[in-house]
């Protein structure tokens, strides 16, 4: 089980992720968006989606740069692997706390207001609902983090997601002896990926960079048929 859930399933949530994302986009582009609720609710929306948003980019980005990227271009800038270990604890837990706190904010006015809830589907709510374990499945990691603050823990997933990334067989096997709080952080962080295409996730491949330079709004009146 421990090969497939770590050797096999990534390349299943990655494809369906890849795959998915571009046959929804080609399919349903208008179904393409976030489904913002802000005209329901704005105040909390706006400090709740704030907290979230920059805490949630901090812990992606984080996770990229310190997994994909190969151990020895560390090595070569002299960043030492318990001062990686260390500051990924630092700023990955404030991150983590940033981003709990304002999903927190964004879950209990889905749940709890009467409009907005009126507003959402199960998905809207259901990925959300997992985030917010992530979140926390990843705060409680840093527990067990605290006890290998020379690094070499870390370097096993490194290990890992470089591997997976380069079709290593062996991929599986370098965090086979990691706590269980970290696998199944891997699995449910790859369980999103999995269900990335069929959420309102997707608006995060959409960076509004094109807002900057274009003319204006366009409006688009409808007429309904009858008086």
């Amino acid at each position: 089980m421990h090969e497939f859930f770590f050797g096999t399933y990534p390349y299943i949530a990655l494809s369906v992720l890849l795959l998915g994302s571009i046959a929804r986009y080609e399919r349903d582009p208008f179904t393409w968006k976030s489904s913002s609720s802000q005209l329901l609710r704005r105040k909390q929306l706006v400090i709740g989606s704030s907290l979230f948003h920059v805490g949630v980019l901090i812990i992606f980005f984080g996770h990229l740069i310190g997994l994909l990227t190969p151990i020895q271009i560390f090595d070569a800038f002299g960043v030492g692997h318990g001062f990686k270990q260390t500051m990924a604890v630092l700023v990955g837990g404030i991150a983590g706390i940033m981003a709990l706190a304002g999903g927190a904010m964004l879950l209990h006015r889905r749940l709890y207001d009467p409009r907005i809830r009126a507003n959402s589907t199960f998905a809207d709510t259901g990925i959300l609902i997992l985030l917010m374990v992530q979140l926390v499945l990843g705060i409680l990691t840093i527990f067990v983090s605290l006890q290998h603050l020379d690094g070499h823990e870390m370097t096993k997933f490194m290990s890992w997601a470089f591997g997976i990334f380069t079709f290593d067989g062996q991929a599986a096997s370098y965090i086979a002896d990691v706590s269980w709080l970290f696998k199944l952080h891997i699995f449910l962080g790859l369980t999103i990926f999995l269900l990335f295409p069929f959420t309102r996730l997707v608006h995060m491949l959409s960076a509004p960079i094109r807002y900057i330079w274009r003319p204006g709004y366009q409006i688009v009146r409808t007429k309904k048929r009858g008086a």
